[in-house]
């Protein structure tokens, strides 16, 4: 039963629309400007960096309350074991960001509340991945481009720091890969729009 209960907060945190409810602040509805995604990019293009950056920090930090706090309910005593409860609230916390029940199930794509996820589960790999969104978002100017190419590392990061520290984690690094799936899979439209080169680079307009 605690098993159930720290899922369903981890979903339900995970639901919260951040990007909605600073739009709304700023009497304006993200679903109906810009890409309509409720994520810190729309946010960030549309309100700029005031109302992007704290929709930022609460995705991110959704995923690492899912992690740390409601994974502790159960903790140990969880079916699913300690590591298994973590990852398990804290893909909750992501399927929540990417289809809240708050918001009509159309929500953001999942990345800063898996950032959350790993940082809190696997900070050492999940810096790496940071350093390589930042850098090649920055070298490129496409947000999307650095999510994805973040999403198809993690999975390697993970992989690499087991062998490090022979910790190999099997269920951590086939969450990622489920992670860097769902989050590739969200931006397939992004994917088609930078072979087209009608891709929003940032500091611009969404398409």
């Amino acid at each position: 039963m605690q098993t159930i209960l720290a899922l369903v907060l981890s979903y339900l945190v995970g639901s919260i629309p951040t990007g909605a409810i600073v739009g709304r602040l700023r009497g304006v509805d993200l679903r109906k400007e810009g890409s309509g995604n409720l994520g810190f990019t729309n946010a960030l293009r549309v309100l700029g960096p005031r109302a992007g950056i704290p929709v930022l920090i609460v995705d991110v930090g959704k995923g690492i309350v899912a992690v740390l706090v409601f994974a502790a309910i159960p903790g140990a005593d969880s079916i699913l074991g300690t590591e298994g409860i973590g990852l398990a609230c804290g893909l909750a916390a992501v399927a929540g960001h990417i289809w809240p029940v708050f918001a009509g199930f159309r929500g953001g794509k999942g990345v800063a509340t898996a950032c959350g996820v790993f940082l809190a589960m696997a900070p050492a790999a999940t810096a790496v991945v940071v350093a390589v969104w930042l850098v090649i978002v920055f070298a490129s100017r496409y947000v999307s481009l650095g999510s994805i190419t973040a999403a198809a590392v993690l999975p390697i990061a993970i992989a690499v720091q087991g062998r490090l520290t022979g910790e190999r984690q099997p269920l951590l690094l086939t969450a990622a890969i489920v992670v860097a799936a769902a989050v590739i899979l969200r931006h397939r439209g992004n994917i088609k729009r930078l072979i087209e080169g009608t891709e929003s680079r940032f500091g611009r307009s969404a398409e």
